[in-house]
């Protein structure tokens, strides 16, 4: 089967509707199908709680915005790159509310909060539901253009199409399953954007929604576009624990409002942790929290915003005080349990400032992609900031070269197979094969890492690589075998980018080189293949 529009967007987060409407607005009559795994409220975006850093206040200012950025990447983020995106926040900001985007505001101001890193307060947020409701408007805004924009709910793009000619290899599109009839269709576009999100289902404890497979990192090198920095995974500090429920985040606002991190025992631990204490940057709180657990053997720490006035504490974290009660507490009265868990990558495909891959015709936004915004450590709420400004710039870029590109050659047809149901046993090797894979990385390729322990994880990831694709080859595709595909590709990925960083820096912390050296002040590219190159290491 073949479907043809003008942009093919792969995914359905703030980036990918940004795109979208970017791009039918300013080019007129093109049309824009959007793939989506689940439902279009299936992402990061729409559990994003703390809201988007801005400046937006005359006590503020772009010079210490930037700074704090640079700040907390530890050297390697991209100076202009981040010079431009935190320019770009005021109106990108202005655009969202365009949009319909309604955000949290004081007699008649912004209400603006304040995370860990930040030097001022310049979180604009939607009460603590900033994701959802930009979802919202979005999608009501996407929907308002008709035939189109078109959104394929339970979606899911297998790989990328790619055209040779005379040499030069260009994106065409991509290959999507259909979860529902099990139908493989090739989706042709001239321009193909990848906005698929994070990979922090590779690990066991995660934010991330079911969906977060590593899909964009793995289809895009597969496709021979390179990866960077991927070792720098984020592990937000304080998700609920809630054993055999699923992870809910307490956001960093919570801190930003005064919230104060303690031992089961009541010791405030981060008092000696770092000069901001609760207010430090994510890494060196998640650390500090692993630390604290291990001296103490407890399952979890305590988040303590008891003493603030309980009626603030309801009114600026519904949901949270919503869900914790839900659970069983209320967070005005008791302390929240929380542990860390799997948050955001700071790596992915690697990209320029308007979103351009190495491949012709693949643009990425969002968490999937590595622009050096955010460097070895990414500052709080930078992350939706990054995703919608490099949206708008992706799509600009898009436009242009969609009028300069000659019509898409067609690619080769997709190889279709002759059926596409589950067998009996798929259930239980894929289970098995995603569970031994989350547990590896969460044991061997967590907070606090070894050499050692990040050679055991590369063999043993591989050993899994090998059986998923051996079965991958002779069964039929489905969601599942292809999501568990990804994320094995991606969590190989992982490991060899963080074997390639012999220091400490920013969310790559090695008990066996605690300290940071500047030969490796730089970017860890993985070029297509790598880990054909790197078998015998």
């Amino acid at each position: 089967m073949e479907a043809r529009y003008d942009y093919l967007v792969i995914g359905s987060g703030i980036a990918g509707l940004f795109y979208a409407l970017k791009t039918v607005e300013a080019d007129s009559n093109a049309t824009v199908a959007i793939i989506t795994k689940k439902q279009e409220t299936d992402s990061s975006t729409n559990r994003a709680q703390g809201g988007i850093a801005a400046v937006l206040a005359g006590t503020d200012s772009f010079e210490s915005h930037v700074e704090d950025t640079l700040r907390a990447g530890a050297g390697l983020c991209h100076r202009k790159v981040v010079e431009q995106v935190v320019h770009e926040g005021p109106a990108v900001i202005q655009e969202l509310i365009d949009y319909g985007v309604e955000f949290t505001r004081r007699d008649g101001f912004f209400d603006l909060g304040r995370e860990g890193g930040h030097s001022a307060n310049r979180v604009v947020h939607a009460e603590d539901l900033t994701g959802r409701e930009i979802e919202r408007a979005l999608l009501a805004a996407c929907r308002s253009y008709g035939d189109r924009v078109t959104i394929y709910r339970n979606h899911m793009a297998i790989d990328l199409l790619v055209s040779e000619s005379n040499g030069s290899k260009r994106c065409v599109g991509a290959s999507v399953l259909s979860e529902n009839g099990e139908i493989l269709t090739d989706f042709l576009a001239p321009i193909t954007l990848l906005a698929t999100g994070g990979m922090g289902q590779i690990y066991y404890h995660s934010s991330n929604p079911k969906i977060a497979t590593g899909d964009g990192v793995a289809i895009a090198y597969r496709a021979g576009v390179p990866v960077g920095n991927l070792e720098f995974v984020q592990f937000h500090p304080t998700t609920l624990y809630s054993p055999g429920r699923w992870p809910f985040l307490i956001s960093e606002a919570v801190r930003g409002e005064g919230a104060r991190l303690r031992s089961v025992a009541g010791d405030y631990f981060m008092e000696e942790a770092h000069e901001f204490k609760d207010l430090a940057p994510r890494d060196i709180v998640a650390r500090a929290i692993d630390k604290e657990l291990k001296l103490s053997g407890e399952d979890y720490v305590l988040l303590d915003i008891t003493h603030r006035d309980p009626e603030f504490v309801k009114n600026r974290f519904p949901n949270i005080y919503r869900q914790c009660l839900r659970y069983g507490f209320d967070i005005t009265e008791r302390a929240i349990p929380v542990v860390p868990a799997a948050h955001y990558a700071c790596g992915g495909v690697v990209a320029d400032i308007h979103g351009q891959t190495r491949l012709p015709g693949l643009f990425v936004a969002g968490e999937v992609a590595m622009t050096g915004m955010h460097g070895a450590n990414r500052l709080a709420s930078n992350s939706l900031l990054e995703a919608v400004v490099m949206a708008a710039f992706a799509a600009r870029n898009s436009v242009a070269y969609r009028q300069e590109a000659a019509e898409a050659d067609l690619p080769t047809p997709t190889i279709q197979r002759e059926r596409f149901g589950e067998y009996p046993e798929e259930k239980i090797l894929f289970a098995h094969y995603r569970r031994d894979l989350q547990r590896t990385m969460s044991d061997l390729v967590g907070i606090v890492r070894t050499e050692e322990r990040l050679r055991h994880a590369l063999g043993k990831v591989r050993r899994i690589k090998f059986a998923v694709d051996e079965f991958y080859q002779m069964t039929p595709v489905t969601y599942k075998l292809a999501e568990v595909r990804n994320m094995v590709q991606t969590a190989l990925l992982v490991i060899l980018s963080a074997l390639e960083r012999k220091e400490s820096r920013g969310l790559q912390f090695l008990e066996d080189n605690p300290s940071v050296d500047d030969a490796y002040k730089h970017d860890t590219i993985i070029e297509p293949h790598a880990e054909e190159v790197k078998a015998d290491q």
